[in-house]
């Protein structure tokens, strides 16, 4: 991972502190400044068989994470960068047991310890996507308050083990920074819960819906027929269940997990296609006879044996076959390749990379940096009372740097998004822009502007919020405004 400017700071802040704190608080700070050189740790969360590790694999580039019931989908899994291919099950006790990965390519269904003696199971693999990013595929959510859900939520909220863990694994079940999390169908109170309870055990100054997505999982499932389009039906869906969660995830993506798995990892082969090509040929009657149902089209008589439609229904379902074979009948000479890509297209995935790619690529320094700092303050409130005031002054020495007002600012918009302090809905919407992103036009609304205009806007936001601080505003209204304010002014000094 390459460091960001607050992430660095905060590094080298700690590397001072560690010479000047107690033994008590040295571990401590030695583990933050840790953290700070990893990926950025997102935890895949949501009920069981909402197709979470199908999502995994497609995050990752290939097909390693099972998606069928076994094992291993009891133990929390995380997939990391290394440079080589390697799984271990890490026992409660510490201990680790090496697995090979099967014929497929996939963690084995069966573990060498009963589950639930396995605290973990740590997956290192050479793939490039995991350099900046480490994923861990959590156990299903049956209810918040179910014995499999214990699992699930000793990772997301860092509850303790055991005493005698190893360092590596202790590092690897501390609380993640960000969440997906994974639903097929309308939210229920339980899933807010869940949402809830991650922010709340969540340790950094950004826990919000600033640091947590939602993934309205199988969305062909809402088409209107066989073979139709879904997404006008799962685009407003989608735009509804993100207004049931706005005070618990940014924004909700519709995707269809299976297609995506398919196209990132590269399961459809040329065979599938051929196959495909072949089905794209028949008369219409017999095709749409075949396209009815899962069974019919099995066990329909037909040119393709049924192996080959077992394993077309395995990697595309109906959804994609149908779209699979439009596009075909359309163009018969469509290569693999091309026809993967539409696939891929199909998935909704590419809105999803770029949705990733906003609320947490961009700002993995800032989220990294909130944790840590957020982390240090904690230990400071906990610890030995002779590192307190050093822990806390070292806190509000980078918070109180003008580079670094993206930290109060991120706070602000967690007090406000999550509903602590109430706003207009389009002030709302403002602080959360600010937060978010450092495109100016995107933060003041005015996609196209010249500088000068957008350093214009900027500094008439600057004075609106500080109006609205000294003016009718409460307390906490006014705490926000002044942080907000202030996020205008730095703006428009970057603008000028």
């Amino acid at each position: 991972m390459v460091a960001g400017q607050l992430t660095t700071s905060v590094a080298g802040m700690c590397e001072e502190l560690a010479g000047k704190v107690s033994s008590a608080s040295r571990p401590v700070v030695e583990e933050v400044a840790s953290r700070l050189g990893q990926p950025l740790r997102v935890a895949v969360a949501g009920r069981l068989k909402a197709g979470k590790s199908t999502l995994v694999n497609a995050l990752i580039g290939r097909r390693v994470a099972p998606t069928a019931a076994g094992e291993c989908t009891r133990v929390v899994t995380q997939f990391r960068y290394g440079p080589a291919d390697r799984v271990d099950v890490v026992a409660r006790n510490g201990t680790k047991h090496a697995v090979p990965l099967d014929a497929n390519g996939m963690i084995p269904t069966t573990l060498p310890i009963p589950a639930d003696e396995a605290a973990m199971i740590d997956v290192q693999l050479s793939s490039d996507r995991l350099r900046d990013l480490t994923v861990v595929d959590t156990p299903g959510l049956q209810s918040v308050n179910t014995d499999i859900s214990d699992a699930a939520r000793e990772m997301l909220f860092a509850a303790p083990i055991a005493d005698d863990v190893d360092d590596d694994s202790r590092a690897a079940v501390e609380s993640a920074e960000a969440i997906i999390y994974v639903f097929t169908q309308q939210v229920r109170a339980d899933d807010v819960e869940a949402l809830q309870a991650f922010a709340k055990a969540s340790q950094q100054l950004s826990s919000s819906p600033m640091n947590a997505l939602g993934l309205y999982n199988k969305a062909d499932k809402l088409a209107p027929g066989p073979g139709q389009d879904p997404w006008p039906v799962a685009g407003p869906i989608a735009g509804d269940q993100a207004a049931v969660l706005r005070r618990s995830v940014c924004d909700v993506v519709p995707v269809v997990g299976l297609l995506a798995e398919t196209a990132e990892a590269g399961l459809l082969t040329a065979a599938d296609c051929e196959a495909l090509r072949t089905l794209a040929g028949l008369d219409e009657d017999k095709r749409a006879l075949m396209l009815a149902s899962a069974g019919l089209f099995l066990s329909t008589e037909g040119p393709v044996d049924r192996n080959q439609r077992q394993r077309l229904l395995e990697r595309l379902d109906l959804y994609g076959i149908h779209f699979a074979i439009a596009h075909l009948g359309a163009n018969p000479h469509l290569a693999t390749g091309e026809l993967v890509r539409l696939l891929f297209a199909a998935s909704g995935f590419p809105r999803l990379r770029t949705t990733l790619h906003q609320i947490f690529g961009v700002r993995a320094d800032v989220i990294k940096a909130g944790w840590a700092l957020a982390r240090l303050d904690a230990a400071a409130a906990s610890g030995p009372a002779a590192d307190r005031d050093l822990l806390r002054g070292a806190v509000e020495s980078i918070v109180a740097r003008p580079e670094y007002h993206r930290l109060p600012l991120l706070e602000a918009a967690a007090q406000v998004t999550t509903g602590q302090v109430a706003l207009p809905e389009a002030m709302e919407a403002e602080v959360a822009r600010l937060a978010l992103t450092d495109d100016a036009s995107v933060v003041l609304g005015l996609p196209g502007e010249a500088r000068p205009q957008l350093r214009r806007a900027a500094i008439e936001a600057a004075a609106r919020w500080r109006a609205f601080a000294n003016g009718g505003a409460t307390p906490s209204q006014a705490r926000v405004a002044n942080v907000v304010h202030r996020g205008f002014h730095l703006l428009a000094q970057r603008l000028g």
